[in-house]
């Protein structure tokens, strides 16, 4: 067995996510931190819905039942004295960006910062589920946090399912560390699940339970919640795999840009279902009163590279499930306000909308990212 890993630091001091609600407590992860290859843990977004419980590493334990033959508890040191993983993993709210629909859904009010890249390190559930036996009919395993409270009138734990070949894939974690630290309790201390690929309502904290169902599961966090409905309110199935993205980090928004001198415009990408980043292309779209003539930059337009569109240089991600840092040089011959954009494309051939589809809910946004500046 491997050492478990070496604290990476806080990465910058000072930084802490921007409060959203207090009671119970969410926050974004602050814009500077997404310029971060691993974004610091006491910058990273928060996502909590009834509150922090309390759940100390020594009384700590998790139950693996339901359809089992050999069910058990397992605790925190016995845990730890398994075999690890360790890996960079996107972990993006499903209501991120939710604040970008017209009309702005009910939920949260996210922009674009609500995700982050962390550097995680568990105990692959497969080796547990192994031990516990699960029934040859199981189709999907419960996952039960020690948080709970009133929904929809009623008392509920957070629960949520996983089909069985996602819960058994080797990099869905029992996760302890993150960026070589013991988990915070914000973030889900002492363990929390982590579904690489899959938005974070996946990678229930304060993990205390394991069951496995013969059945869909039809909980609350699973057929009430965190679903896709349409307009009309038709339900279309629950929120699972993350869409593909793109932020740009640099310039920051409004930042004032020197005409003629280059500007190296950055951001980060990723997609979902272990499916990387094969291409983003960026924009710049001139603002000024004659906007609709054709200038540098060019003027409005979807597609391609083309019709304005140009590569950017793409950096290799450090793992099948982090981010991918992108980047290209602009060089504006042309005072005004401008626009920049960015597009990704990922394996699968799927690539940011214009505009985010709307839902009821306001999950899955990924339009093309946007950041306005001035040219002086």
């Amino acid at each position: 067995m491997t050492a478990w890993p070496i604290p990476l630091g806080s990465g910058a001091t000072g930084w802490a996510p921007e409060t959203v609600t207090s009671d119970p407590y969410n926050a974004q992860t602050p814009a500077a931190a997404l310029a971060e290859p691993v974004t610091p843990v006491a910058a990273l977004f928060v996502r909590d819905h009834f509150g922090i419980p309390e759940t100390a590493p020594g009384s700590w334990q998790l139950y693996l039942g339901g359809a089992a033959a050999a069910p058990f508890t397992v605790g925190y040191a016995d845990l730890l004295a398994l075999e690890h993983r360790e890996f960079d993993v996107v972990m993006e709210c499903a209501g991120n960006g939710r604040t970008l629909m017209t009309p702005r859904p009910p939920g949260l009010p996210w922009d674009q910062r609500a995700v982050g890249c962390t550097r995680v390190a568990g105990v692959p559930f497969v080796l547990l589920a192994a031990r516990a036996r699960f029934a040859p009919r199981t189709v999907e395993i419960v996952f039960t946090g020690a948080d709970s409270g009133t929904v929809h009138g009623r008392p509920t734990a957070f629960e949520r399912s996983l089909p069985l070949d996602v819960a058994l894939h080797p990099d869905t974690l029992l996760a302890t560390h993150m960026n070589g630290e013991p988990l915070t309790p914000e973030h889900g201390a002492p363990v929390r699940l982590v579904v690489p690929g899959r938005y974070a309502v996946a990678d229930v904290k304060w993990l205390v339970g394991a069951r496995a169902v013969t059945e869909p599961f039809t909980g609350v966090f699973q057929a009430e919640e965190y679903l896709y409905t349409d307009p009309r309110g038709t339900p279309e199935g629950p929120v699972t795999t993350v869409r593909v993205k793109s932020l740009i980090t640099t310039p920051e928004p409004d930042a004032d840009l020197r005409r003629g001198h280059g500007v190296l415009v950055r951001g980060r990408a990723w997609s979902g279902g272990g499916v990387p980043v094969r291409r983003v292309v960026v924009r710049a779209e001139y603002a000024g009163d004659d906007a609709d003539a054709e200038g540098p930059g060019g003027g409005a337009g979807a597609g391609g590279p083309g019709a304005g569109w140009h590569h950017a240089r793409l950096e290799a991600p450090a793992g099948p499930h982090a981010w991918t840092a992108w980047s290209y040089w602009w060089t504006p011959e042309r005072p005004g306000p401008y626009r920049l954009l960015s597009r990704a494309t990922d394996a699968r051939g799927d690539a940011q909308p214009d505009t985010a589809p709307w839902n009821a809910h306001g999950y899955g946004c990924n339009p093309v990212a946007r950041v306005d500046v001035v040219v002086v």
